[in-house]
Formats: structure tokens, sequence, C-alpha cells
């Protein structure tokens, strides 16, 4: 196994680290403040591709793989977790109808979600179905050469700044389940589409989270995702990249909150020493720089697992998740501890770390929910030993 980065791999790192450090990490802190949502910035990261990472290059994009994407996204991260979190979003929703859209939802909306031109909201969890997808309401009903949309999503990441939804929506009967659903884009301005008042949220304040109701939305039959009944099938395969996203995001920002921890250990003294001498916090800053290499290298493993297709792929995905966005709250969270009353102002930015990262650990199925999937693969034969 080689676990270097190739020459091209560390030529995205680079690319993508000047472009945060220049872009994104001056800014964070008003975009926090301010609740800004940074649609210039964003759309200047996608003219260098990063709206558009893993999408094909025939529609527009940069057809890297999984595991290039979480080195990008890794640096994205470090400046500004919640800004990077939904570029990871877009880029989920952007795949998704580059890669199962027709021809043309494929030439027309593709590549201007790639390019930034559009940018993507993904509509999934609704008031009663957030954990349980299979179980979700809004209803697409055929009708002529389309379908009519009615239901409503809710904690959807852009929403209302946004051009394009990615909605899934069951067009079986109420009791078909995951069978029944399919999935759809919808220019986000179409008519019968409403918009709820922004969430106040603990953190991620750089991109607006609202309700999304849709009232008897006519859209176009072209504009359906692969075939009827696959929109949960789609979705899921949309959310193994999109754990990993978000995995990568909580990477981004325990490694910034372990180099700020490192430098203020060395800066700050206490009874007359530096606080880089005194063993206590020398064992957590080596617990901190563990965890994170841990996650890291189980994020990388999943994200190769997926370039490659591997029948734990998904399992893989999970297990990074979860294991990710637990660790690397908690480094944000020691981070924090160890800048003492400076780490609860704003002056630094540990208090909005550990704001962003808290809720990677519920997005993208809960953790809890990636301990299902987990536990339920591993029971069934052979799959323990398949993972070794």
């Amino acid at each position: 196994m080689d676990f270097a980065l190739n020459e091209d791999q560390l030529a995205y790192r680079d690319a993508a680290k000047a472009f945060a450090e220049k872009a994104m990490a001056p800014q964070a802190s008003a975009w926090d403040i301010d609740h800004t949502f940074p649609v210039d910035v964003i759309r200047e990261a996608g003219e260098l591709g990063f709206c558009g990472i893993y999408t094909p290059e025939a529609c527009g994009g940069l057809g890297l793989s999984r595991l290039d994407t979480s080195i990008v996204v890794e640096e994205l991260a470090a400046a500004c977790p919640s800004t990077a979190a939904y570029i990871t979003i877009h880029n989920m929703a952007t795949w998704m109808v580059a890669s199962f859209g027709t021809d043309a939802v494929k030439d027309a909306i593709a590549p201007r979600m790639a390019s930034g031109e559009y940018l993507g909201s993904y509509c999934l969890t609704e008031p009663g179905a957030g954990s349980d997808a299979a179980n979700l309401q809004t209803k697409a009903v055929r009708e002529g050469d389309g379908y009519r949309l009615t239901g409503s999503k809710v904690f959807i990441s852009g929403a209302g700044a946004t051009q394009m939804l990615v909605v899934m929506a069951r067009t079986g009967a109420p009791d078909s389940g995951a069978k029944g659903i399919s999935a759809f884009v919808v220019p986000a301005d179409a008519e019968g589409i409403h918009y709820g008042k922004s969430e106040e949220k603990m953190g991620w304040h750089s991109q607006p989270t609202r309700q999304v109701s849709f009232d008897n939305v006519l859209v176009p039959l072209e504009n359906r995702l692969g075939e009827e009944g696959e929109g949960f099938r789609i979705a899921m395969k949309g959310l193994d990249g999109g754990r990993l996203n978000i995995a990568t995001c909580s990477l981004g920002g325990a490694q910034a909150a372990l180099i700020r921890s490192r430098d203020y250990l060395h800066e700050r003294s206490q009874f007359g020493q530096p606080l880089a001498d005194f063993q206590a916090l020398q064992f957590k800053l080596a617990d901190m720089a563990t965890d994170l290499v841990a996650s890291r290298q189980m994020v990388r493993l999943a994200a190769w697992k997926l370039d490659h297709a591997d029948p734990e792929a998904r399992l893989h995905c999970a297990m990074a998740k979860r294991f990710a966005t637990d660790a690397c709250f908690e480094i944000c969270n020691q981070a924090l501890q160890l800048h003492g009353g400076y780490g609860y102002i704003r002056e630094y930015p540990l208090e909005r770390y550990v704001r962003d990262l808290r809720v990677h650990q519920i997005l993208e199925g809960t953790n809890e929910i990636m301990r299902m999937i987990i536990a339920r693969r591993v029971l069934e034969d052979g799959v323990a030993e398949a993972i070794r």
C-alpha cells in the first residue's frame, strides 16, 4: 500500500489551500457573525472546478476521484467548515444530476451546476422523515408529460438562495417504501415553490437552512433522475459520497484546531513556563493528533473503496463518517479547552469550529444510524472477515 499523495493530488491540495487561505479564511468569521451566504466566493470556487469536483468531465466537472475530492475539501474546510460543507452538498447534487439525468438535463443543467453558475440544494429530509428516509410523504403524481409535486422538505441547505433543487418524492403507493421513491431536479423558482424562514442554528451560519414547500409544482418528465422508483437508490448513492464529504469537512476543522493549539501552547506561559512544557497538555495534544490521523486514514480508505466499487464501500463510508465526525468534534472541543477563556471568545475561531462541526454528527445520516448500518452489515456472514 502507498499512502503518499501523488503529484496530481499534491497539486489539487495546494490549489485548494491557496484558494481557501486567500478567499475564505479572512472572511469566515464575518460570514459567521453576519450570517452571510458567500455566493460570490462559492462561484469563484466553481471557476477552479470546486463546484463539480467529482462530476464527470463530459458534464463540465473535474472528474476527480472521491479520494482526490477528500484532499481538496479538507483544505477548504480548514478555512471555513460551514462554507466548505455547503460546497460539498452542492457537489453531491451536481454529481446526481450529471450521473442520472436525461441527456437534456445533462446538457442544460449539469454544466451550469458544475461551474457554480447554478447552485444546488439536496431535498430529502421531511418534517416526519429524517432518519427514516424511506418513509417520506412528498408526492409526485404523473400528469401528462410530467409530474405534479406536493409536500415539504426541512433543513435544506442553501434553500432560497440556490437555483436548482434535487428532490426525492413518492411516485408509488403510500405504503411502497423505498421502492416507491423517485428523484427529480427542479428549478428553485418554479411556480408553487415556497420557502420558510432561515433557521437560527447553533452553527453553519454561512449557509441558509430553510423549509421548502411544494404546492402542485409541475415538473417535466425529462427532469426525473433515473427511472421511476429508483430515487431512493440514487439518494443513497449520493449519500455514500456525502458522508465522506462531511467527514472530510470535520477533518479540515480539526486540522486547523490542532495547528492553532500547537502554536498556542508554544506562545502562552503559565507559572513561569510555556504551556508546551506541561506533560498533561502534551498528552492531550498527542491524543488529538493521533485521533486526527486515524480519522483521516479511515476517510481516505473509504474514499478509495468507493472509487474502486468495493462491495463493502457503503460500510466503510458509514464507519468513516461515524468515527471521523465524532473524533474531530472532540478534537475541536479539546482545542477550545486548551485555549481556556480565549477559546470561548470570537477573536479565536475555536468556538466556531466547535459549533460548525457539531452538526456533522447529525446530518447525512445521524451517527446512530451509521452504527445501525455498520452493525447490520457486520452481522452478515463473511463481512467481518471481508473487512480485515
